[in-house]
């Protein structure tokens, strides 16, 4: 049985940063394409990271773009993402995702499994 399980959610202040760590099991993911998604209160659930099996290429939504980083540890099967200088509107609930695919994308209908996902709160 495959899972995805995020940690490293929590409640921080405007301007800090957090990293959030996804681990998978039951499944090598060191193929295939990992992502983050994040759904914030009364929103659809938006992209917000990829990244392919190889760590190469990444892309990120505008809005977290030159903040966030994706990265991946292939040997651990763990999927990070790195976020700076974060701001209120950063707050929700931050999911991880993989594919079957090993290039990565930025629509949630190519990605299979889902995480049961992190709180993230920003407050101002």
């Amino acid at each position: 049985q495959v899972q995805l399980v995020e940690s490293g959610g929590g409640l921080v202040q405007a301007g800090d940063s957090l990293r959030l760590s996804c681990a998978a099991s039951g499944r090598t993911f060191s193929q295939y394409a990992m992502a983050w998604f994040r759904q914030a209160p009364g929103m659809e659930r938006e992209f917000v990271a990829a990244i392919s099996w190889s760590g190469s290429p990444t892309y990120y939504t505008d809005t977290v773009e030159g903040r966030f980083t994706i990265s991946r540890d292939n040997a651990k099967n763990v999927v990070y993402l790195q976020m700076n200088t974060l701001r209120p509107e950063d707050t929700a609930v931050y999911f991880c995702a993989g594919s079957l695919s090993p290039l990565a994308g930025r629509v949630q209908s190519g990605y299979l499994y889902w995480g049961q996902g992190t709180q993230v709160t920003v407050s101002s």
